[in-house]
């Protein structure tokens, strides 16, 4: 008689706050999330923004009450270590493309530093057909792979910082201090046309997201590694990803007020539109001040909400 399968199912648990992971090189965002999810075992996970799987670095990941807040990091500035080779274009700017052309290369660093200075400040940059950006409800790298070309406006970033750290005449390699939605791969590119001799990104590693820096992350074989009992320790709190707003601790009836979704009154606004919320329990929430001076609830943890 045929054994009958049974499928167990997964029982996961609820699991509040936010990893800040290094990711390695060669896995997809998605890929990692979902390791971290099954190793903590948690009910609901998400990202704070992906890295393409050449990149490596600090990824940082939510779980329960913190995805709430995943979107506060879409905004922040970015900081990468980038390393770009000269002479060789591909198809997708980065090295998992395709070989499109080689070039001689005969660039010295003062020519290197003539060009990288063209790309400080503010500038115009042409997002990458392989990017994930959507046209008529689909990403761009799906038109790439299907060979279609599309127009993209360029768009306004800001490069705060563009250090170059080594080059040996065909390869060098780049600290780089950005705003959001600048894209590395389109600055390799950039960078080897203004030298005339093409370039593409053979890696990126992400070092920085708005205040949280690649030193506190924890890389995904520590986690691995660590026994079950020992890697909720790894997770910074809830409201690590609103640390940047101004905090207001809250008496007991004002904080039952916020509970219950009403806004206070009588309160002196202090600066900053967004406001982190306390009361003796500890993080309630955000709440947020409006126009017409009252302060309202803006996004609560469900364990307080009503």
């Amino acid at each position: 008689m045929a054994e009958k399968h049974v499928q167990r199912r997964i029982v996961r648990r609820a699991v509040d706050g936010v990893l800040l992971l290094d990711k390695p090189s060669g896995m997809t965002s998605n890929a990692a999330l979902q390791t971290a999810r099954r190793l903590l075992n948690a009910e609901k996970a998400g990202h704070t923004g992906t890295l393409d799987p050449l990149a490596s670095g600090l990824l940082p990941l939510t779980f329960g009450e913190a995805t709430k807040f995943s979107q506060m990091l879409l905004d922040a500035d970015k900081a990468y270590e980038a390393g770009i080779e000269l002479g060789v274009e591909t198809t997708t700017g980065d090295a998992e493309g395709e070989v499109l052309a080689r070039l001689p290369v005969a660039v010295d660093e003062t020519a290197l530093h003539t060009a990288l200075a063209r790309f400080r400040g503010e500038i115009g940059q042409v997002p990458p057909m392989y990017s994930a950006l959507k046209r008529a409800g689909k990403p761009l790298y799906e038109y790439a792979r299907a060979g279609i070309e599309l127009e993209r406006e360029a768009r306004q970033v800001r490069i705060t910082e563009l250090t170059l750290l080594a080059f040996d005449g065909v390869r060098l390699d780049l600290r780089v201090a950005c705003s959001k939605g600048t894209y590395i791969r389109s600055l390799a590119i950039d960078i080897g046309r203004a030298l005339g001799c093409g370039a593409h990104l053979y890696a990126l590693r992400r070092t920085r997201i708005g205040a949280f820096d690649l030193s506190l992350s924890v890389p995904l074989a520590a986690l691995e590694a660590a026994a079950p009992e020992e890697r909720d320790a790894l997770l910074a709190p809830v409201d690590a990803l609103v640390a940047a707003f101004p905090r207001l601790d809250l008496e007991r009836d004002a904080a039952q007020q916020i509970r219950q979704g009403q806004p206070l009154a009588n309160l002196l606004r202090g600066e900053g539109e967004l406001v982190r919320l306390y009361d003796q329990s500890g993080f309630l929430g955000l709440g947020q001040w409006k126009e017409d001076g009252r302060l309202w609830p803006r996004r609560l943890l469900a364990s307080i909400a009503t």
